[in-house]
């Protein structure tokens, strides 16, 4: 049989694969931190939650994660971690229950977030963003790998616990390891826009989330905060980077 003759066959094989790639999604996850985190992540309703939900990720370790197209779900670090062999144990911050494997929970605020949704069946485009509605831990950034045509980076890459206000600091030994949002630390329908304050008109940022814009201009810092925030985008690669370089 001559080269030639295979080419049919070469040529449907490759439309197969890139018809694989083209329906899915590929996450980098990469620790730049100088200790070891715990990833958890989250599936939106209906979309499963990979790798269990958790796992294990040391410093200057990475993972690739493929999701399916229209994936939607969240990532957060988790730190201070310590798990027996059956999974159980407490993590510092972010923590799921106790668990290694989140299994669909969520994580334990204050956790910086990372949302996204790939794709929707009223529209092609990616979302994403990294929020601090949920306080914070550790410095994290998404980006499409390669750039793209409107994509941009989502961000909070400054370590806020070294300008946490004391109202919001989580102490462990003396040591801030975590900022509540002002929601978690104030328990009130005005900083956590519920009740009255439940839409944009009624729930306005408030000095916390002021300072908290200021210092990662790139991340949600409170329910309703400016759309400039969220990313749209359309890329086969994102890398999602704890503690990304300065």
């Amino acid at each position: 049989m001559t080269i030639s003759s295979y080419t049919p066959i070469f040529l449907l094989l490759c439309m197969f694969l890139c018809f694989l790639t083209s329906n899915g999604v590929q996450l980098i996850l990469v620790n730049n931190c100088r200790e070891t985190i715990w990833p958890g992540l989250q599936g939106g309703a209906g979309h499963p939650s990979p790798k269990d939900g958790g796992f294990r990720l040391g410093s200057a370790e990475e993972v690739v994660i493929d999701v399916a197209d229209k994936w939607s779900g969240r990532i957060w670090a988790r730190q201070g971690c310590l798990f027996n062999e059956e999974g159980n144990g407490r993590c510092v911050t972010g923590g799921c229950s106790g668990q290694l494997h989140c299994k669909g929970g969520g994580g334990e605020p204050p956790a910086t977030v990372v949302e996204m949704t790939f794709g929707s069946l009223s529209s092609p485009l990616h979302f994403y963003d990294v929020s601090l509605v949920d306080g914070f831990n550790i410095p994290v950034a998404m980006a499409p790998v390669g750039g793209g045509v409107g994509c941009g980076r989502a961000a909070c890459e400054v370590d806020l616990n070294v300008c946490c206000p004391s109202a919001l600091e989580v102490k462990i030994e003396g040591k801030v390891v975590g900022c509540k949002s002002a929601c978690l630390a104030m328990m009130s329908p005005k900083y956590c826009c519920t009740g009255a304050y439940s839409s944009p008109s009624t729930c306005k940022p408030t000095l916390f989330a002021h300072l908290f814009k200021a210092i990662c201009p790139k991340a949600y810092s409170y329910a309703f905060d400016d759309s400039s925030s969220l990313n749209k985008c359309r890329a086969s690669r994102y890398v999602i980077t704890f503690c990304p370089p300065k």
